[in-house]
């Protein structure tokens, strides 16, 4: 058996978790969710920073549109951090669903937005 990293959750534990703890952690309140475009790019530089323990005022967050098919149906965040640190972060604006991923690319967490974005 090789031994656990600090700070990455023992997988083999995260099934035997009450539902919403473990590696994907999906959150609905609407506490603090954000209700506007402005509001979204703001919280999700939030998250990211404090998955990794970053500054906030020390990283920018990118921001792309997802087009398919012509319409617009998305936005995806980026954060570079330092050591070649990468989060991500997808807002599926069809489902009004925000998911976030971590530093190897893993999806850390599901957000359903209760407010409609407008794009």
């Amino acid at each position: 058996r090789r031994p656990l990293s600090a700070g990455r959750p023992d997988r083999r534990c995260a099934e035997s978790l009450p539902n919403g703890v473990g590696n994907l952690m999906t959150t609905t309140t609407a506490d603090a969710l954000p209700e506007t475009a402005e509001d979204l790019h703001r919280y999700v530089h939030g998250r990211l920073c404090s998955m990794e323990n970053l500054l906030e005022d020390q990283f920018e967050t990118r921001q792309t549109p997802i087009v398919k098919q012509g319409q617009h149906c998305g936005v995806q965040y980026m954060l570079r951090g330092p050591r070649a640190v990468r989060l991500a972060a997808v807002w599926a604006s069809d489902r009004n669903e925000l998911y976030l991923y971590d530093a190897q690319g893993r999806r850390a967490e599901k957000i359903s937005l209760p407010h409609r974005i407008a794009v």
